[in-house]
């Protein structure tokens, strides 16, 4: 027997009204909102009035952290208003998202998920990705999806433009991740429809993501950035869905490895953003495999976005690599070994072969 799960969604300004719809069969009495303090501020008014008119009750607005740590999960599932709640909704960016879902499959309670950034896909998966205090990676959380996202375009372009441009870099790795774990695969009805949306997942990234960028930077809802939401979303999250099942796992691979790799490499400089290093794993997977054509294509995108090119520009360099291959060796993505096993050698040199790459990139 195979369940998958898909979150319904409802996409634009107005997005808020349609909350006592998709609330009533669910016939819940109470609501909670969860998130971080700006994610609360910019979408809790507009939850708050569209629920005037239905017999709900919010019980609270609810801080969650600032990371998606075990601890945090931990004190939310502890928090009384949490556990009476009917319906949570999860509120901010991936990290608030992965908390609240990973908290709600304690208490088998129903998410709905509202980003207001655009920085990953975990508003419509049934993964999350949980850290340690200390900010390195403890591993996956399997919660179910949010049954519902609500996607409003002008809160996530009225966001800080950073987590927009994380969100292109996190999303330019679904396809290629999925092409090359699947690439020896025999699959599946439900990895054979992974697969295929995956390959939707690049091209709008490439079409749309300089004017969503440039009208992030402005402050403006538009056609892009609602594009770009609904690839970043809609797009990879369903893919996540669908290539990450008990029998198989083909939704990461060594562009994810490398990022995951990195949180336990200490090293002074700013923090990067998820998608921000995984953009740059994206060319180490091209480097692994020896794909020239879309290392240059995806590349050349990077620069022109400000994404990286260079293990310079993730405050890296060669005298991390060995770590970096070490701790690689423990992701998921690497014990997964989709569609075979990684080498530490070779990727040692792909990343090399990447950050060379970059270097000479005009």
């Amino acid at each position: 027997m195979r369940t998958i799960q898909m979150s319904s969604y409802t996409v634009g300004e107005d997005c808020f009204e349609a909350i006592p719809a998709v609330l009533a069969p669910y016939q819940a009495k109470s609501v909670v909102l969860v998130g971080g303090r700006r994610a609360l501020a910019a979408a809790a008014p507009g939850i708050r009035a569209a629920l005037d008119s239905a017999d709900v009750q919010i019980l609270d607005e609810i801080v969650y952290g600032t990371d998606s740590t075990q601890s945090a999960i931990d004190t939310l599932v502890a928090n009384q208003a949490f556990r009476d709640a009917d319906i949570a909704f999860a509120i901010g960016g991936g990290k608030a998202i992965d908390t609240v879902k990973t908290a709600a499959k304690e208490l088998d309670k129903t998410v709905f998920s509202v980003p207001t950034i655009c920085s990953n896909c975990s508003s419509a998966t049934a993964i999350a990705v949980v850290y340690n205090d200390d900010h390195s990676l403890k591993g996956y959380a399997y919660p179910d999806a949010p049954a519902h996202i609500f996607i409003n375009p002008a809160i996530i372009a009225a966001a800080p433009e950073e987590y927009f441009w994380a969100g292109i870099g996190d999303a330019l790795s679904k396809q290629p991740e999925v092409e090359y774990a699947t690439s020896e695969a025999e699959l599946t009805h439900t990895g054979t429809l992974g697969l295929t949306l995956a390959h939707t997942c690049t091209d709008p990234l490439m079409a749309y993501g300089e004017q969503g960028m440039a009208d992030v930077r402005a402050g403006q809802s538009s056609e892009a950035v609602r594009q770009i939401a609904l690839d970043i979303v809609v797009n990879t999250g369903y893919v996540s869905n669908l290539t990450n099942q008990p029998d198989f796992y083909y939704n990461s691979s060594l562009a994810h490895a490398f990022y995951n790799a990195t949180t336990g490499v200490q090293r002074p400089g700013r923090t990067h953003l998820h998608g921000e290093v995984v953009s740059f794993g994206v060319l180490v997977l091209f480097a692994y495999t020896g794909d020239t054509e879309q290392l240059a294509r995806y590349a050349a995108f990077n620069k022109k976005l400000g994404l990286p090119v260079t293990l310079a520009e993730l405050d890296l360099d060669e005298s991390h690599l060995q770590r970096i291959a070490e701790l690689a060796q423990n992701t998921n993505e690497w014990k997964q070994a989709n569609p075979a096993p990684f080498s530490p050698e070779a990727f040692i040199e792909a990343i090399k072969s990447a950050d060379a790459f970059g270097r000479n990139l005009k």
